[in-house]
């Protein structure tokens, strides 16, 4: 039952991405080249809502859907590893056109060659994974 309560959230989430355009690579260059509003209201809006929800979550104590507790520990605030990440993130967001969430998006709207861009991301995660006990903290 838990699956398909997740897979019908993801899927309305999907139809979401797709019709507000956030999956659109034209919308994503629009962006970076500064040229309209639309990305940066979808994402300060998903901030927005994020934050909200962080903290109705802790004010509230309310359990994921399993019933366990959502852990909101504090996270390590090294400059470095906040801005090599991010500038890793944005460079594959500019070179490919999409971030993670649209990527899925994309491949289920029939864009064949995002399944290249899908590989590299699981890749690239995987090779994290592997080396990421040496990472200085």
């Amino acid at each position: 039952m838990k699956t398909l309560v997740y897979l019908v959230i993801g899927t309305f989430f999907g139809i979401l991405m797709y019709k507000s355009e956030a999956a659109s690579w034209f919308r994503i260059f629009e962006m970076f080249e500064f040229g309209a509003f639309h990305m940066y209201g979808i994402i300060g809006s998903a901030l927005v809502l994020g934050i909200v929800g962080v903290q109705l979550i802790k004010r509230f104590n309310i359990k994921a859907i399993g019933g366990q507790e959502m852990q909101l520990k504090p996270k390590n605030k090294s400059i470095a590893r906040y801005a090599i990440g991010g500038l890793l993130f944005g460079l594959g967001w500019a070179l490919a056109g999409a971030c993670p969430g649209p990527m899925y998006v994309l491949a289920g709207a029939g864009y064949v060659s995002i399944l290249v861009v899908i590989f590299g991301a699981l890749l690239g995660t995987f090779v994290y994974g592997l080396i990421k006990d040496k990472l200085p903290h």
